[in-house]
This record gives structure tokens, sequence and C-alpha cells, in this order.
């Protein structure tokens, strides 16, 4: 059996990789890989960055410039900025497709940066329906995390300093532990639809829905990896806030391509389907 289907010379997949067949289902067969493959795809996205720097560090800057604006607009509002904070986060995996693109190049030997820019070009109503729920899902995600801060905080809004304060000391656990909670409901859902769908609706021009079911069902064929990849991408981007957002220029672009890999290896093609009954 193929582990890893096309790519250049030294992507190939390790032994512990498995690849589901279901000779009677329209959607492509899902490889299970083992959990510390999540640090294999972190150096197949490291050499990546690399071999593409000035686009990769490019998207790297709108990340952390996008940081940057937040943090100035919303200084005073600390309830905003923790909620635009995290529906950032949110909407990282779409904002991410320009880095998807510059990987899926360099697999195919190609490069420039302009042409990630237009990567969406003919995909606009695949891709578009997941923005669309990515999007009312971060609006659902906002009204959440204002009424929690309203809950907690129901005499008055806290300062930045105050939050901050309260937040390092951990006088407030009861706040924290309702408001990771609430948030962690929404990042599950937001990635559990689209770890694997939008580098796939990207190189193979999937339907929305299609492309947010296989996501969907290679996270539970992939638990133990799937978890160790989500932690993996929360303490980058905690590193990468923590840091005055400038570790988002090296972050944001390393999990964007890393998560181009993931899919590759994930996401098997119908030909494994032949190749197997071949073997």
């Amino acid at each position: 059996m193929q582990g890893q289907t096309g790519g250049r010379s030294g992507d190939s997949a390790a032994p512990d990789i498995k690849t589901l067949i279901d000779d009677e289902s329209p959607f492509p067969p899902i490889r299970r890989v083992g959990a510390l493959k999540a640090f294999v795809w972190l150096q197949l996205g490291w050499r990546d960055m690399w071999a593409s720097p000035q686009a990769s560090l490019f998207y790297g800057l709108c990340f952390a410039g996008m940081g940057f604006v937040l943090k100035i607009v919303l200084a005073n509002a600390p309830q905003y900025l923790s909620a635009l904070s995290c529906g950032f986060l949110l909407l990282g995996p779409l904002l991410s497709l320009g880095l998807y693109d510059i990987s899926r190049r360099l697999e195919n030997e190609k490069s420039g940066m302009l042409g990630s820019l237009f990567s969406m070009r003919g995909r606009w109503s695949n891709i578009g329906i997941l923005a669309l729920v990515l999007a009312v899902i971060m609006l659902v995600w906002a009204r959440a995390s204002l009424v929690v801060f309203a809950l907690f905080y129901n005499k008055g809004m806290p300062t930045m300093q105050g939050f901050l304060s309260q937040l390092f000391s951990f006088s407030n656990l009861e706040f924290i532990a309702v408001y990771c909670c609430v948030g962690f409901i929404f990042a599950s859902v937001v990635f559990a639809i689209s770890w694997v769908s939008i580098p796939l609706m990207l190189d193979r021009d999937t339907d929305a829905i299609t492309a947010m079911i296989i996501s969907t069902v290679a996270l539970f064929v992939n638990v133990p990896v799937t978890i160790v990849w989500a932690l993996t991408i929360v303490g980058l981007v905690v590193i990468g806030f923590s840091t005055w957002n400038l570790g988002l220029i090296v972050a944001m672009p390393l999990v964007g391509h890393a998560t181009w890999h993931a899919y590759r290896e994930v996401v098997g093609r119908h030909e494994d389907r032949s190749e197997s009954k071949a073997s």
C-alpha cells in the first residue's frame, strides 16, 4: 500500500500508517496514523516554511499584524479582545488557505506567492460555504463569550490591567474554568470540521459538506494524533500571543504548512483502493 501519495522525495509515510478501505464508500479512504505523527508534520511544515521563506513570513506578518490591531483597538475592552482573539483562532484554518497553497505548490515543484493569494479562484462556492459556517460559529462564540463575562462581572466590566492581574493570579478560577469550557466546545467543533477539510477542498475541489464530513470522520479515526495536534497548535498560538504577537510570525506559517502535510497523510485517494486490492 502506498502510504503517501504524491509529494517530494522524503515525504513517504512511516510504517505506522494503516489505510481504512471501504469499497462501498464514495469517500476517499482515511489513513490511521500514530500519535507522534503530529511532530513529523511540524518538521515537514518547518521545511516548507524555509523553502519559501518570503511568502510564508508574509502570511505570518499578516497574522501578527491582525493581532496587534486587535490589541490596539480593544485595549480598554478585555471582554471584546478575548472574544475576538479566540474568534481569530476559530477562523485560522480559513485564513491559512494561502499557506496550504504554498505547500501544495512546493509539492508540485511550483513557486510564487502571487499564486497563493488567488488560491480560492474557481473554488469560491465550496470554500465560501465553509467560510460562512466558520463565521456563524465565530459570531455565536462572541455572544457566548460576552455572556460569560457578564455573568462573572455583573457589577461592571474590568479594566485590561485588572483583568490580566486576575487571570495570571488565578483569583477568579470559576471564570477561567467556565470560559475555557465554553471555548473548548466551540474550538472542538471548528477543529473537527476544518482540520483537513480546507486543504481537501483546495487540492481536490471537494464540496464543503463532503469535506466537513471527511474531516470529522478523519478526526474520529485518528483521535490520539488529533489530540496531540490540537494541543500543539494551542501551545504554539499561546506562545505567539504571549510574545506580543511576534511569535505568530513563525508559529502560524508553521502550523499552516504542517496542516497541509496532515491532510496529505490522513486523507487517501481513491487509487488506494485499487492498490490495496492488487496487493
